[in-house]
């Protein structure tokens, strides 16, 4: 029998984008793997992704649309048509519209599946055309981008292989292992090569134990490290003042600021020796090139983008800005932006609605501040009541039966359970699409490789039976994927060079395809895409705006508190622990975290802590322990390590509360916002830990 080999990428939040092989026989895939010729793919896939047929073919997959037949969260389901569907849906959404307007109405949708065709414009065009509340998507990484973008210009990131060049690298709180494993090969080789490695994190990674070095600041302190080192650079003349004079704005105001952070005050904020901050800082202005590489868990604090800011810095300091192998390395996104106006179609659409930052979803469910209040809630490419922060206020307003939820899944997950309509959606091998990347530079076409299983659709097809159902007839919601690619590529190609030559065409012909762009090191000759065409230390950008215009720090902590009626009575201060909830190793935030193979691979819920905490709280390693503040509690298993820092607690993201005795650590983080562009503050996050007993069965927790 013909067995046909499909080209496409994975979808997945993830820097790397691989390029992938789906060997399809009689309509059904048979065989998944990676692209061997794809440079940074290499023939390799994560252990995440690996058995994605057993995802595409999870016996829990949703075929068919589903209404709810009890109160919500009983688990009572109707089978119904899409017809029936999209009728329900259509009438109660002009029920809404009629009497609250409709900003009554938000989506929500996030990185579950990436893409053009399937988040991008999916997030945008019929939502607009609706006159929906608009999502503001900053969850992620809102306050990196922000800093970067108005202290360099633009995210322009060094190639994956540019590292072989580098004689120092800092991976500051980030864990490529786990999070960007194709950049790994590149920086073993370095390291064979003669590079160093230093490791900033609280935790003990898989990336911190293949480094020289293991640095180890309090959680959310990051910030006040970077201006020390920068304190220590100036202070002993270690700065290239010549490259700061030409290239930067605001240097002789930083280095006043930088005073304020000697090495014995920073020792005390971070918890690190004053000694090893001296000797960082001396190692980092020595060594020509010397690379930082961080990502977005640095920034999910109280201060993330002024921490982010003050990173940047460190680059100016030195003058590695423009060599290759030195620099900053965060995001390629910022080499390719697609057109707006060609993915959201503003010209032909209401005014822009009311934005609802992502982070706050339980208190706008709730009714603070809304108004109108929020009447409907259409979840995709998302799983909010796992992923959100505070997810007990966020179940709270999925509860509410005022509220009509739809919900376009995979799965039946956590948000699932509280919908009044689902319908079943498609995974990558059964939609078309195109995938940027933000850690290379490479688009990859995504050719669909099977037929829908049961009635599933993508995304993009539910827009447009959406559009149809509240008799919306404009053509560009109606689009074919490809006529959708071909429209934004050529749109794009107008202003953006490294576009010249690939169309649609070529992209089916070749599958993945580099983009076009000068200069190939990011910054080359001191050239900063900002107004100012230099790196700005002080941004007027900010000022103008009301921030700080300067790198700093403000000292802003998490009390442990929340709206669940707990006070600081039902605490003691002294005994807050610090929690870290970074990324899984085999789960995509909650993607994958229902494959039993992948499950019984990263094991149970667990949180990891010193022997130190654990032995003033009677806690040995395997214990059950209940993890409470002011806003929830969640139960798990105890790892007892010397692998975190005192006073620090570590719980990877990722779970479905359902798979997890009912709560996951989200139930403790707080919503509040961070210091730039609405940020969350996951990392921002202080516990208190108990082992558990018969007395936690009895309190009200």
């Amino acid at each position: 029998m013909t067995v046909e080999r499909v080209i496409g990428a994975c979808p997945h939040d993830c820097p790397d984008t691989c390029a992938v092989v789906t060997e399809v026989q009689d309509g059904r895939a048979v065989r998944f793997h990676a692209a061997e010729d794809h440079p940074i793919t290499q023939g390799w896939l994560c252990a995440k992704v690996r058995p994605y047929l057993d995802h595409v073919y999870h016996p829990d997959r949703l075929k068919h649309p589903l209404r709810r037949a009890g109160p919500k969260g009983s688990g009572r389901w109707q089978k119904i048509s899409w017809p029936e569907a999209l009728a329900e849906i259509g009438l109660r959404w002009r029920t809404i519209i009629a009497e609250y307007g409709p900003q009554a109405i938000l989506p929500y949708s996030y990185s579950g599946t990436l893409g053009l065709v399937q988040m991008t414009v999916s997030s945008a065009r019929f939502w607009n055309r609706l006159g929906a509340s608009r999502l503001e998507r900053s969850i992620c990484g809102a306050a990196a981008e922000y800093a970067v973008n108005a202290t360099l210009g633009a995210r322009h990131s060094p190639a994956y292989e540019d590292v072989l060049h580098s004689r120092l690298l800092i991976i500051w709180g980030c864990n490529p292992v786990s999070t960007a494993p194709h950049f790994m090969p590149f920086l073993r080789k370095a390291q064979r090569n003669g590079c160093q490695l230093v490791v900033i994190d609280p935790r003990r990674t898989r990336t911190a134990k293949g480094c020289d070095w293991h640095i180890t600041p309090k959680p959310g302190s990051d910030g006040v490290l970077a201006l020390g080192l920068a304190h220590v650079i100036s202070r002993e003349g270690l700065h290239d003042e010549a490259w700061l004079a030409q290239h930067t704005t605001g240097w002789p105001q930083l280095r006043q600021r930088l005073q304020e952070y000697p090495p014995e005050r920073v020792a005390a904020i971070t918890g690190l020796d004053s000694e090893d901050i001296l000797k960082l800082a001396r190692l980092y202005a020595i060594t020509d090139p010397a690379l930082i590489k961080i990502a977005d868990g640095l920034q999910r604090n109280l201060n993330g983008g002024q921490t982010v800011r003050a990173i940047c810095a460190l680059p100016a300091l030195t003058g590695q800005y423009g060599r290759r192998g030195g620099g900053l390395s965060y995001s390629t996104s910022g080499y390719l932006n697609w057109d707006d106006t060609a993915v959201n179609y503003w010209d032909q659409c209401p005014p822009p609605a009311r934005k609802i930052n992502m982070n706050r979803l339980g208190a706008a469910l709730l009714g603070e501040g809304e108004d109108p209040p929020i009447k409907s809630l259409f979840v995709f490419g998302s799983n909010p009541a796992a992923i959100a922060p505070n997810a007990g206020r966020v179940v709270a307003g999925l509860q509410r039966e005022d509220l009509f939820t739809v919900v376009h899944e995979l799965f039946m997950t956590d948000t699932a359970d509280y919908a009044d309509i689902i319908l079943p959606a498609t995974s990558q091998l059964e939609q078309t699409d195109l995938h940027k990347a933000y850690g290379h530079t490479h688009l990859t076409y995504n050719q669909q490789a099977i037929p829908p299983l049961g009635e599933a659709k993508s995304n993009w097809k539910v827009m447009g039976l959406l559009a149809q159902e509240m008799d919306f007839a404009e053509s560009w919601l109606h689009q074919t994927p490809d006529e959708l690619i071909e429209e934004i590529l050529a749109a794009t190609t107008v202003t953006n060079p490294a576009l010249e030559g690939i169309t649609l065409d070529h992209l089916k012909q070749n599958h993945f395809v580099p983009l076009k762009f000068e200069p190939q090191v990011p910054f080359a000759g001191g050239r900063f895409p900002t107004p100012s065409g230099k790196v700005e230390l002080y941004c007027q950008l900010l000022a103008d705006q009301g921030l700080d215009p300067l790198p700093g720090w403000v000292e802003r902590e998490d009390d442990g508190l929340g709206a669940n009626g707990k006070t600081k009575g039902d605490f003691l201060p002294e005994e807050a622990l610090y929690l870290i909830s970074g990324a899984a190793h085999h789960f995509v935030s909650s993607s994958f975290a229902n494959q039993r193979g992948l499950l019984r691979r990263e094991g149970g819920p667990f949180v990891e802590i010193h022997p130190q905490d654990a032995l003033a709280r009677d806690v040995q390693d395997g214990d059950k322990v209940i993890l409470e503040n002011g806003r929830g509690w969640f139960e798990s298993r105890a790892i007892v390590t010397e692998n975190i820092r005192p006073g620090v607690l570590v719980s990877p993201k990722g779970r479905w509360s359902k798979l997890s005795n009912g709560r996951n650590v989200n139930w403790t983080t707080s919503d509040a916002l961070g210091d730039m562009a609405g940020q969350s503050t996951f990392h921002s996050n202080r516990v208190w830990l108990r082992k558990k007993t018969n007395l936690h069965n009895q309190r009200n927790l």
